[in-house]
């Protein structure tokens, strides 16, 4: 299994410095990852990086908590297009989801990947904070609202764990008609649980620890 056409070397920490995107970037050309994955301040500097390389620049948008208005969403994500992102990673509102208010859900979801022009959008379900049917009833909206991916973590819930096998078989069944595809993020650190991810529905997986999987 080539783990490497999997991941989204990933660093999204907000202390991130000039040479640990560089070297970001370097690894990623090096183990010929599928993208990177990084801040919407970085976008550009990081489509300049890797111009020519093919390797994806994927940033994140209402990050991390989910909870700014559509409208800045959007605009976010115009910023993002225009500066060389080839995907979004959006933070769906859990506040919302919760209160049930399905139709905010989806269509901030439509207005955002039209915001999009085309390129691909994940939404970030932030598995942690929600129960299995929450986790099924966010994936069902994803799919409303035009989606190409759910994604489960951010990877800043406080004590959360991330990706869980059971998490991602959950939303790649309820996704798997629409041809959505299944982001597993947070908390995949090793070969062992990036297979796990994989035989259990995804197909991409975000991880900070892609060297180390690709190297064990």
């Amino acid at each position: 299994m080539k783990l490497n056409n999997y991941i989204e070397h990933t660093l999204l920490k907000q202390d991130a410095i000039k040479d640990e995107l560089i070297k970001l970037f370097e690894e990623a050309k090096e183990y010929n990852f599928l993208g990177v994955c990084i801040n919407p301040i970085n976008v550009k500097f990081a489509s300049e990086y890797l111009k020519n390389t093919g390797i994806k620049i994927v940033t994140v948008i209402g990050f991390p908590l989910g909870q700014s208005t559509t409208e800045s969403k959007v605009l976010e994500t115009i910023d993002a297009i225009k500066n060389g992102a080839d995907e979004v990673d959006m933070v769906l509102n859990v506040g919302k989801l919760k209160d049930k208010e399905y139709e905010f859900i989806v269509d901030e979801i439509s207005k955002i990947k039209k915001a999009c022009q085309g390129k691909l959008l994940k939404v970030i379900l932030e598995t942690d904070l929600l129960n299995q049917e929450e986790i099924k009833i966010a994936s069902e909206l994803s799919v409303q609202g035009g989606a190409d991916f759910v994604k489960t973590s951010t990877g800043f819930v406080k004590n959360g764990t991330g990706a869980k096998v059971e998490h991602i078989k959950l939303m790649y069944e309820t996704v798997k008609n629409a041809n959505l595809g299944v982001k597993a993020s947070g908390g995949v650190k090793d070969r062992e649980t990036a297979i796990a991810m994989i035989k259990a529905g995804a197909t991409r997986i975000g991880t900070s620890s892609g060297v180390k999987i690709c190297s064990e």
